[in-house]
């Protein structure tokens, strides 16, 4: 199974910027399509964006939420994927994962173990 391993959270002021990273341990499939997922208290896991390669270009999508706020970025030789995370509100507060095999706003492959953004106001 594919390990991920995120990094780049942390706790910033609403308005301020954090970038995340996720490295897979190896590639697969999966690592074609990988993206970013998220869980605030309470609430259900949401999609935030994908990052989906064919033919060696990048194709992105984002939640209606972070469009315009969030770019996610990657390498797909190196199966890295990144997102860049501007505009924080305290509403981004969440425990974001990184995800491969990313098929849809609800389906993948695997999760990683996560890493806390927290956003005050």
């Amino acid at each position: 199974q594919v390990q991920l391993v995120e990094s780049g959270g942390g706790l910033v002021q609403a308005g301020g910027s954090l970038r995340l990273s996720c490295q897979a341990s190896r590639r697969t499939f999966s690592s074609n399509n990988m993206g970013w997922f998220r869980q605030a208290p309470g609430k259900e896991r949401e999609f935030v964006a994908a990052l989906n390669w064919s033919g060696g270009v990048g194709f992105t999508s984002y939640a209606a939420s972070v469009k315009g706020r969030f770019t996610i970025s990657g390498d797909n030789a190196k199966n890295t994927v990144y997102l860049q995370m501007n505009s924080l509100k305290p509403e981004d507060t969440a425990v974001y994962y990184c995800a491969t095999g990313v098929r849809s706003s609800r389906t993948y492959d695997s999760l990683g173990q996560g890493t806390q953004v927290t956003v005050s106001s």
